[in-house]
């Protein structure tokens, strides 16, 4: 089991970084790289408590499903979401939000999964699937940070 900790510093207020954090229509626009696809459960808008978002994306050439769903919710301070199918044995995401001075935020990413095939699986996660979980994430969330601060996010939104 391998856990990724990012943080990034937003020059825009907590609950707008919140809502862009949940915002389905954003995760599809910041993971263009891996053509991600909103196929089942909530595929637009600002996921909630309890809904589940299915994932259809490009990972190593092969298209594989991620279907996740948020179990805890504190508006706009913290969301988790846990992994309930796919490609993963598990997977879970804390996101977690900072107010701090001048209006910026602190988005911290809490990111724990754990490959499957047992000891081989063990060996993929040194080997690779860490760094490029980590560099996935980090372009999810420069993405966020460019549409946070600029005015795109009246669009995303609305």
């Amino acid at each position: 089991m391998r856990t990724i900790i990012l943080e990034t510093i937003i020059n825009a207020p907590i609950e707008r970084v919140f809502d862009l954090a949940r915002s389905i229509d954003l995760h599809k626009l910041s993971t263009k790289g891996t053509n991600e696809e909103a196929i089942a459960g909530k595929t637009s808008g600002l996921i909630e408590l309890g809904e589940t978002v299915t994932w259809r994306a490009k990972h190593f050439g092969i298209y594989q499903n991620l279907c996740v769903v948020v179990t805890d919710y504190k508006k706009p301070y913290l969301f988790v979401d846990k992994m309930t199918k796919g490609a993963f044995s598990s997977m879970k995401h804390i996101h977690r939000f900072e107010g701090i001075k001048d209006n910026k935020t602190r988005m911290i990413d809490r990111f724990t999964f754990e490959a499957p095939l047992g000891f081989v699986g063990k060996i993929v996660e040194s080997l690779f699937l860490e760094s490029y979980m980590r560099k996935f994430l980090t372009e999810k969330n420069k993405e966020l940070k460019t549409v946070a601060e600029g005015n795109e996010w009246q669009e995303i939104l609305k």
